[in-house]
């Protein structure tokens, strides 16, 4: 019997952050999901850490990758396994709230089939609340060029109402690239106010250098959006003054 969520993770040298990822998962509320995590060739103890959980528990798949990949093409081959009725998606350092599948179960069957949360956000020990980010209500394919609201560890999709789309295989930016894909199928992804999740600010990421932010973003709009000049133009300045607010607090 199929299950009722599939739940993808890619995961990438994350053994210092893992534990407390699988175990928000095992908490839910909600029990009935498969949980694809794809390691992308770690060379830390992340896959002796997925295989000590995943044989307690077949809900639990590890995919592993012979040679690095990045996230987008072990994220896509994630979604190529799920076999559930929805998506969703939770990076090997971010936790969910224990509600998190229950809330989104109550919600996704009255929406167009495409939801994501609110979500707190705090440093890489988690000892530290930095902020909350609060989702708008709704959100358009425009909305989510000018800036982008859907945390990839609060994203729930019913895929077998919308299909199943896959990532931009990018560098960066390859889940606003999803989020498109599905915008251009219903009007709107719906917000659910609750934060439900929480985001691990890290302090080496890639997304805390804002020279970094902004030329990957300029890509995005060119590139995978396939904006004209105007267009990106218009996109990349109102992201700069609103959406990169929530990089830096």
């Amino acid at each position: 019997m199929k299950p009722l969520v599939s739940i993808i993770t890619a995961c990438y040298n994350a053994s210092n952050f893992l534990e407390a990822t699988i175990k928000s998962v095992k908490n839910q509320t909600i029990s009935d999901w498969e949980w694809i995590i794809v390691d992308d060739s770690s060379t830390d103890a992340s896959i002796e850490l997925i295989k000590k959980y995943a044989v307690k528990d077949e809900r639990i798949k590890l995919i592993e990758l012979e040679e690095n990949q990045g996230a987008a093409i072990a994220r896509n081959k994630g979604i190529k396994l799920a076999t559930g009725t929805y998506m969703t998606f939770i990076d090997a350092d971010d936790s969910w709230m224990p509600n998190f599948l229950a809330v989104n179960m109550t919600r996704i069957e009255q929406s167009e089939g495409f939801l994501c949360a609110s979500y707190f956000l705090y440093d890489e020990q988690l000892t530290k609340k930095i902020g909350e980010l609060n989702v708008p209500k709704k959100a358009t394919y425009n909305d989510i060029l000018k800036t982008n609201t859907v945390g990839s560890m609060t994203a729930f999709i019913n895929i077998e109402k919308l299909g199943k789309e896959y990532m931009p295989e990018i560098q960066y930016r390859q889940d606003m690239g999803l989020w498109i894909k599905y915008l251009k199928k219903v009007p709107h992804v719906e917000g659910i106010q609750e934060s439900l999740a929480i985001y691990r600010i890290r302090e080496n990421s890639h997304s805390r250098s804002k020279l970094n932010l902004l030329k990957h973003q300029w890509i995005f709009y060119r590139e995978v959006a396939q904006l004209n000049l105007i267009e990106s133009l218009y996109f990349f300045s109102i992201w700069v003054f609103y959406g990169l607010r929530k990089y830096y607090f």
